[in-house]
């Protein structure tokens, strides 16, 4: 959802822009644009995917939860700040340059930017948030689970139970035990 608030807050400034320049046909949301949503979709969903997997790999090797996040996405951070320069940059000459072509791949470009910018910034501030309140409720479910199933393990067994000799059940009183001899 972020992602595509950005392509279009991209989207309407590159229409602004040229809307006010003559000499540019106006960008108005076509059937590239929309593939432009697409492809941004992807970038996006793997910068996410980047700090939850490490985060996850961290929490196997024993790391508290939330020290697990942020030594995330303090190692991960570069790997998406390469991706996120490396398409910005490659997308900037489609937005801005006037060229043959130009009216025909700006919309994408533009969705690209925009959405690019605008969640890679909430990727790194919403995604950690939100991963770490779902490991607390994990956490917290798991807590309440244990100490159900401990809670159970230690009633008393039936009383038949305990008399027929049922490996788990309680021995035998003294008393059947030397009757049974």
């Amino acid at each position: 959802p972020l992602a595509v608030v950005g392509g279009f807050i991209g989207l309407g400034l590159v229409h602004q822009w040229t809307y006010s320049d003559a000499t540019m046909l106006i960008q108005d949301l076509d059937i590239l644009t929309i593939l432009g949503f697409v492809i941004l979709l992807g970038i996006v969903v793997n910068n996410g995917i980047l700090i939850v997997h490490q985060s996850i790999n961290f929490v196997r090797e024993g790391m508290a939860p939330n020290d697990a996040i942020v030594e995330s996405v303090r190692t991960r951070i570069r790997p998406i700040f390469m991706t996120v320069m490396t398409t910005f940059f490659g997308q900037l000459m489609l937005v801005v340059n006037p060229g043959a072509g130009a009216e025909l791949y700006r919309g994408v470009g533009a969705v690209v930017l925009g959405g690019l910018i605008f969640s890679t910034l909430f990727t790194l501030i919403v995604v950690p948030a939100m991963l770490s309140l779902f490991m607390s409720v994990k956490g917290a479910v798991g807590r309440v689970t244990s100490k159900t199933a401990d809670s159970t393990r230690n009633l008393e067994p039936v009383p038949a139970l305990a008399r027929s000799g049922i490996p788990g059940s309680h021995p035998l009183p003294a008393s059947a035990q030397s009757n049974r001899e």
